[in-house]
């Protein structure tokens, strides 16, 4: 990949990378993921936030499973409107979830409003300094600048191996990820 690459072109190769896994691979790759589990210890009750996987996104369930059984709170985000962070609530597995306005699944607006501690963040591709790309809306930069704002916030990016790429062109209002964490390796990049 060239340095001159957007991002947009950058997000369709990781992207069409991600896609050609077959559903077999990815399941076994979450499951291999949350085997493994986070590269760093968890306190009861610390709040993690998942997500809701889309189109052929790596599965957090099975991660946060095993997160919940070491004590952890589980939280899932909901989109509230473009240009705001978005908001955390309470899920257990047993929660039944509805469609938010961009058709991905959430808890229901009565579930109680988390901080998570720990963030576990889609991506479309990622580089070996901690900078992410997603989908283009921004959701998980404002979030992260806004509630870093308010006290310390792991974020954890879930990735398969093949989304890594060369560099991110990464902008002044991009968050870099802490860890990223992928079917093969734990990347670490708090001392970058």
């Amino acid at each position: 990949m060239s340095a001159t690459q957007s991002k947009g072109d950058l997000r369709k190769i990781a992207l069409d990378a991600r896609d050609a896994l077959s559903g077999e691979t990815r399941a076994a790759a979450s499951e291999k993921l949350a085997t493994r589990g986070l590269p760093f210890e968890i306190a009861t009750g610390v709040v993690v936030s998942g997500y809701s996987p889309i189109r052929s996104e790596l599965d957090p369930a099975p991660l946060m499973r095993k997160l919940a059984s070491q004590g952890a709170r589980l939280a899932l985000p909901a989109v509230l409107a473009r240009g705001k962070s978005l908001a955390f609530r309470a899920w257990s597995q047993s929660d039944r979830l509805t469609l938010g306005p961009l058709g991905i699944l959430e808890p229901s607006p009565a579930m109680a409003e988390l901080i998570p501690d720990i963030m576990l963040v889609p991506l479309a591709a990622f580089d070996r300094l901690g900078h992410r790309i997603g989908y283009g809306a921004g959701h998980y930069d404002f979030t992260l600048a806004h509630l870093r704002k308010m006290k310390p916030i792991v974020a954890v990016g879930l990735a398969f191996a093949t989304q890594e790429i060369n560099a991110v062109p990464a902008l002044a209002h991009d968050v870099a990820l802490d860890y990223v964490l992928t079917e093969n390796k734990a990347f670490d990049f708090r001392s970058l």
